[in-house]
């Protein structure tokens, strides 16, 4: 782990897989990552629940993590998601994307048993866990060596404010685009965005603009990005984001059984959404 604090707006990338045999399909997971850090972002997430993390196999966000890491600037992190239904399987996940380079990894609850693995970030997705992580365990965790940082993606601003305050030293990212705005107003660092696979410059101006003192800016930026990830991160998903990564020329490409593709209606109104 660095010493440089993590900030800034990182995607969750998604997993493109080969329309033809299923695989993931290294030369566009190496383009999708090029454009959006050409965008303005400051690094990815491989393997998170957007990059459907639950459906790869362990060999393959091993070298999925290598894959990004070739073409990532030095100063771009690189995140892993290394969350697992039993600690032994966690830390094995952990060590391959240390070895692969890594700059951290988010590991989130497991959600078949209720027990926590800590790694050395958190990452809070009741949604998919089933587990949400209360302000006072961050409390209990702060002094604890390995941990930096801490991402919400409850869509709840006062639980992100909460764990602001119960996390002061360390790196709180929000999950959710529609609170960007309101994250960086609590002093958070920044945001781990599935919009961000789709609407990466949106996202980086959002943060620019802030930092350098234009409120009134990135207001109204925030007030485009959040229609963005209501409908389509919100409603749709994985799929949904894969679909508006096609409409603005990215790959998204098919989502991984047992995962449904989005109907046709809705990847319809996505290119209207992107496009507008």
């Amino acid at each position: 782990m660095t010493e440089r604090q993590l900030a800034g707006v990182l995607a969750p990338i998604t997993t493109p897989f080969d329309t033809t045999t299923g695989d993931v399909a290294p030369v566009h997971l190496r383009q999708n990552v090029s454009r959006l850090i050409a965008a303005g972002l400051d690094g990815v997430v491989v393997a998170g629940s957007t990059g459907e993390s639950a459906l790869l196999d362990p060999d393959e966000q091993r070298r999925m993590v290598a894959w990004v890491r070739e073409v990532l600037p030095d100063q771009s992190w690189l995140l892993v998601g290394t969350g697992a239904e039993s600690t032994r399987q966690a830390v094995a996940l952990t060590r391959a994307a240390a070895g692969e380079g890594a700059d951290a990894v988010l590991a989130r609850p497991p959600g078949y048993f209720s027990a926590a693995v800590s790694p050395a970030s958190l990452s809070d997705i009741p949604e998919y866990t089933h587990l949400p992580i209360v302000p006072g365990l961050l409390q209990r965790l702060a002094g604890h060596p390995n941990i930096v940082g801490v991402k919400d993606s409850s869509g709840d601003a006062k639980n992100l404010a909460a764990y602001r305050d119960a996390a002061p030293n360390w790196s709180v990212f929000v999950g959710s685009g529609t609170l960007l705005y309101a994250a960086l107003e609590l002093g958070c660092e920044g945001g781990i965005l599935a919009v961000a696979c789709f609407a990466a410059a949106l996202c980086a101006e959002i943060l620019a603009a802030f930092r350098a003192g234009d409120r009134e800016r990135a207001g109204r930026l925030q007030e485009r990005l959040g229609p963005l990830d209501r409908e389509i991160v919100g409603k749709l998903g994985p799929a949904g984001v894969k679909a508006a990564m096609d409409a603005v020329g990215l790959y998204g490409g098919p989502v991984r059984a047992p995962l449904a593709p989005v109907v046709a209606a809705d990847r319809e109104r996505v290119a209207r959404l992107v496009a507008a």
